[in-house]
């Protein structure tokens, strides 16, 4: 199995899963990050508090969270149909991944936030600024490092996720280490795959933690 076929296929596999765990942590983010920041506002100790708002969005978002992502993937796979038309491929594993991650982002923007020092955030209210300026320009730039260094923690789980969703035909390593290392019992290319997901997350891991400490004020 270790052919120049072989190789070429774990080519194209690599491609697939990092267009699948970047296209799904960029959909994750535009849908997690004004939610995470939705939840911080809206708090009973936020700058524009509403109970029944972060009630509901918090209880979304448990609720989302609380269901592991084969279960969710197996159930939203007839959405994917519907928008794609297929179920099947790298471009399908995108609404899993989307649904299935959004909550945990916007866990991670709320955790961000939440570092961010009370007393700066009084500071800019006493000068008059308004709920949305104080998130623009206080809270995102204040919790910046922090942000960074969770969107790579979300870009790694994610890639796990890509990964699981070779069991019902997504494309990329995962798909080849289940057909190939798991069905066929080829030890090798389940190292080989393993081996693969193992330096692509700590590629990505070095490159948040990296520019997290760029951004970070306190250390410059």
């Amino acid at each position: 199995m270790l052919s120049l076929e072989f190789w070429r296929m774990l080519g194209k596999g690599v491609l697939e899963t990092l267009y699948m765990t970047l296209g799904g942590t960029l959909l994750a983010y535009i849908l997690g990050l004004p939610m995470g920041l939705l939840l911080v506002t809206s708090a009973p100790n936020g700058v524009k508090p509403n109970k029944p708002v972060f009630m509901v969005l918090g209880t979304i978002v448990n609720m989302v969270r609380s269901v592991p992502f084969v279960i969710l993937m197996v159930a939203v796979l007839p959405l994917s149909r519907i928008i794609f038309g297929t179920s099947l491929g790298s471009t399908a594993m995108l609404v899993p991944l989307f649904l299935g991650a959004a909550p945990f982002v916007a866990r991670l923007v709320e955790s961000s936030a939440l570092e961010v020092d009370n007393g700066v955030i009084e500071a800019a209210r006493s000068m008059g600024a308004t709920p949305l300026q104080i998130v623009l320009r206080v809270i995102l730039p204040e919790a910046l490092p922090s942000l960074i260094t969770g969107s790579a923690i979300a870009v790694t789980t994610i890639l796990g996720y890509s990964a699981m969703s070779g069991f019902t035909g997504g494309g990329g390593i995962g798909d080849i280490a289940i057909r190939y290392g798991y069905y066929r019992y080829e030890t090798d290319i389940m190292l080989i795959c393993a081996a693969l997901l193992v330096v692509i997350v700590q590629l990505m891991q070095a490159v948040g933690n990296g520019l997290s400490r760029k951004s970070d004020k306190r250390i410059r």
